[in-house]
Parts: structure tokens; sequence; C-alpha cells
């Protein structure tokens, strides 16, 4: 038996810190979204009992490394599960990149197996699991639009962005997301995103308010770590975006666009300062 599941990237319209957590994790809200990069994953079923992993990316660890991998060990641990199966994993979201793509591809192995497996567990249930895989998978096993508290795994439903063009652009280098949360120091977070305001904006289908209340309170921390973030915003923003921002801890910048004709000239200009440039379109539900 096989099955196919993509898995979409996420970006983050607005991340806020609020505090740090006794666990030592931060406790976080953020308003996120899913756009229209894909990853694939592509599940066979084994005669034996083994789980094996390859990937179309020599960037992307090929064992328990792997949140896939991880996936499909702990869906057989908490469900009894002895079957094998074979991942393959066709990569088109940049590794190391702010936009979850690790998370998604967990969240879409646990979804895959389910069917495979006719596990016959609900969406709740898989998010129960993978919150101990990592914290924005639960997110992407929902894989819409939501409002995302705790760290990151306490979901509330929220309407689609308004139908737009997302520019994404990767600096050549990855980031840490341990490293950044370490050099926050949120005591001195100057401004944070206004959630509210953002959550509004979606229930409104008002675009111009979306552009108006993004925000990212680990932009600046990158920024100060990786000054290649700070220049791709800026080209990104003088090229004609309507809005520019940072997704998750990093690097990726994304504009949204409403205008089709200025896409093009915006991902024809930076292309001269970063290889990795994708003109997708909003997702979401």
């Amino acid at each position: 038996m096989f099955i196919s599941v993509k898995a979409p990237a996420k970006i983050n319209l607005t991340l806020d810190a609020l505090y740090k957590r006794p666990d030592g994790y931060h406790e976080l809200e953020m308003v996120m979204t899913t756009v229209d990069l894909y990853d694939r994953i592509d599940l066979t079923a084994r005669e034996d009992s083994a789980i094996t992993l390859e990937s179309s990316s020599g960037f992307v660890p090929q064992d328990e490394r792997n949140l896939a991998y991880r996936a499909a060990v702990l869906l057989r641990e908490k469900t009894g599960i002895k079957r094998g199966v074979h991942i393959y994993i066709d990569k088109h979201i940049p590794v190391a990149a702010g936009l979850a793509g690790g998370s998604s591809d967990a969240a879409a192995t646990l979804r895959g197996l389910n069917q495979l497996w006719k596990l016959g567990l609900s969406l709740e249930e898989l998010t129960v699991i993978g919150t101990e895989i990592g914290s924005d998978v639960p997110f992407c096993i929902y894989s819409k639009t939501a409002f995302a508290r705790g760290k990151g795994e306490i979901l509330t439903p929220l309407p689609s962005p308004p139908a737009c063009w997302v520019v994404l652009a990767k600096p050549d280098h990855g980031v840490s997301t341990a490293d950044v949360f370490r050099h926050l120091q949120v005591n001195q977070i100057e401004k944070h995103p206004q959630t509210e305001k953002m959550i509004n904006a979606l229930e409104g289908q008002d675009y111009e308010s979306i552009v108006q209340y993004m925000g990212n309170v680990l932009e600046p921390v990158t920024m100060e770590m990786y000054d290649t973030v700070r220049k791709l915003k800026e080209k990104m923003q003088l090229f004609g975006a309507d809005g520019v921002l940072m997704s998750g801890s990093g690097p990726t910048v994304f504009g949204l666009v409403k205008q089709e004709y200025r896409v093009k000239r915006i991902v024809n200009s930076l292309k001269g300062f970063c290889r990795q440039v994708f003109a997708v379109r909003m997702l979401g539900k």
C-alpha cells in the first residue's frame, strides 16, 4: 500500500513572546497560516517492521534525527502498531528557514500513517502526539489559519487571509531556533505585535489591516545575529511588497503582495541578492 501527503510551509503573521515559563520555554502568541509551497511525503508499507527514510535533499537527516522518522516511531509506540513503512520526502521547503518544513513533514507523516495503517485517530488525537515531537507540529497537523498559544500547541481556528501572493526569500544560511530564543530578552522587547487586531483583521478580511499589524518579536534578535536578514527585508520593502516580515525564527523573509503584476518584478529583483526565492499563493484553509 502507498499514500502521498502534502506538507505545506507555514508563515507567521504575528509572533509574540509574553514571558519565560518554568519549563524553559517561552509563552507564545502567534497567528499562523499556510502557503502554497509544499514538501511531498510518500509513505509505502513495508513487509517487515522497519521504518526507513530517504529524501530528495541532502540537507535533510535520514535517520532518527528527522522529525518525520520520529513521528512514525512515536505513532507506533502510542498505538502498539508493529508495521513498517518507507518514508520518502520530496523536499521543496527550505531547511532551517522558519517555515516549519520539518514540523510539516512530521505532521503529514502522522496524518498519512493514520490512513495507511487505518488507525482512525482524530486530528485532536494526532495533535496530542504531535506536541511531543515539536512546537509547530500541532499547527501543521491542523494546517489552516490559527491563533496559537502556549508553546504553539493550543490552537484556535481563524478565517483564512484574503487571497494574495506571498514572496518568500531565504538567505543562504540557516538559523537555529534554540539560539534565537536564547538571545531573546522578553523584558527588553520594545514593540509587541497587536495580536488581537490581527485576529480582527482576519475576521474582517481586511487586507490592509493584516499588512499593518504583522509583527514578530524574534525579528530584531535574528537581525542582530544575521545582518543578511535585515538587508533582505529592506530590499523586499524597496522593491514594493505591501508588507514584509521574517517568519518564525528566520531567516526566511516574506512579503505579501496584492497585485500580481508586481510579483514578478519583486522576485526578479530579489534573485540578485538571494538564490532561494519563491512566489506562492496564500493557502490558509
